[in-house]
């Protein structure tokens, strides 16, 4: 009895050593964006950067947080306009800065819904079409929240290894 109990527990014990050696490519958390209250389900722990970006005539300083997971990029960048049109000039210039980086690649850029999201900027969405080198889908958004309008851009980058990853992650975005 002996002997056939060392077995089974070896094989129990390699099994559970296995099992605590894996990690999931996806490893959801939520990550707050800025100080405007947005919440961002990302799929891996976040890096955070600051980058001055060119919109129009202006250069404005946007926050970035993201992450790579499962072959692919996720990332919310998040700038603060002081009104309602400075955001939507800055929006207008952003995806057009957007449109400019991909250029060559196939697109379709239409209007898309968030709860509570501004209507002016409206949420817009660009997806580039098969056949581009490196897929990529962007949701604009914008929120007036004390005074002032943030903005955000959210990116997948890449194709993600699992086909769930792209709508988790653009469906995790949650306003206050």
């Amino acid at each position: 009895m002996l002997f056939s109990f060392r077995p089974r527990f070896a094989a129990l014990a390699l099994a559970a050593a296995a099992l605590g050696a894996c990690s999931p490519v996806f490893n959801w958390r939520e990550v707050p964006i800025g100080d405007d209250g947005l919440i961002a389900l990302l799929p891996c722990k976040a890096d955070r950067a600051t980058r001055m970006l060119p919109l129009g005539a202006e250069l404005i300083s946007v926050d970035v947080t993201g992450c790579e997971a499962g072959g692919a990029t996720f990332a919310v960048a998040h700038a603060a306009a002081s009104d309602a049109a400075q955001a939507e000039s800055w929006m207008r210039a952003w995806r057009a800065a957007t449109r400019t980086q991909l250029a060559g690649a196939p697109m379709a850029e239409a209007p898309a819904v968030l709860p509570r999201a501004t209507d002016s900027p409206g949420p817009m969405r660009l997806e580039t079409q098969a056949g581009a080198s490196a897929p990529t889908h962007v949701l604009w958004f914008a929120q007036q929240r004390a005074g002032k309008m943030a903005l955000y851009q959210a990116t997948v980058l890449g194709k993600p290894s699992s086909p769930e990853a792209r709508a988790i992650f653009f469906e995790g975005l949650r306003l206050p």
